[in-house]
């Protein structure tokens, strides 16, 4: 046991904390990944339960608005849209955000037809199974144009990490207020494969006209 782990111990009031994280790193023990590569069946199952339950309870077109809200602010990086309109910002679509849509998509469908109604096993495996992570992208420009041909990358340190593919920009929604005149958003896949789900990243997106948007992305606080 190191001196420094000994001062450390001193300090709490004996060794057994001091023990624990030596065992810890004896065992090699990872962190658990913020966003979840890998998903058992029992997990993805959970995931629906955690999509069905808030929608099962919705029961005005204001419920289902503030459900639907709340899903999307969870997985959501970069500028928060209820205080900057304007921002950049992404949603990430995990495989958990994903089974969690199939759970509020179960509790709709259930109370539309009176009774339960469950994904198939074929359609959870498949999300289960899925190699990529949808990115939607929104951010606001000078025209309605402006995001056509975008183009972005994943940083975390010094990798970059290219996009399997990207979606066409839609063309872009008139703004309110002040500042640019207009937004709109774009999808693109990154390979789980190719990126360190706990590492600190951010998301740049060049644009045609020469301008950066840079979206910090805190993968500890996504599932």
């Amino acid at each position: 046991m190191s001196v420094r782990c000994l001062t450390s111990a001193a300090r709490v009031g004996g060794i057994a904390t001091c023990a624990v994280v030596g065992l810890l790193t004896i065992l090699g023990l990872q962190p658990v990944l913020a966003i979840d590569v890998k998903l058992s069946a029992e997990e993805a199952q959970k995931a629906l339960e955690a999509g069905r339950a808030p929608m099962e309870k919705a029961n005005t077109p204001e419920d289902v608005k503030k459900v639907l809200q709340q899903a999307s602010m969870v997985t959501r990086v970069g500028a928060d849209p209820e205080k900057d309109p304007c921002g950049a910002s992404a949603i990430l679509r995990t495989k958990r955000y994903r089974l969690e849509a199939f759970g509020r998509q179960e509790a709709a469908e259930s109370k539309k037809r009176k009774t339960d109604v469950r994904m198939p096993d074929e359609f959870i495996k498949k999300v289960v199974d899925m190699p990529n992570m949808e990115v939607e992208v929104q951010l606001c420009g000078d025209d309605e144009y402006f995001a056509e041909g975008a183009l972005i990358e994943l940083q975390q340190g010094s990798k970059k990490i290219k996009p399997i593919d990207i979606g066409k920009a839609e063309r872009g929604r008139k703004n309110e207020g002040s500042g640019p005149a207009y937004r709109s958003r774009f999808t693109a896949l990154f390979a789980y494969e190719k990126f360190d789900p706990n590492a600190a990243s951010a998301f740049v997106v060049n644009l045609q006209d020469g301008k950066e948007a840079r979206i910090a992305a805190d993968f500890s606080k996504v599932k």
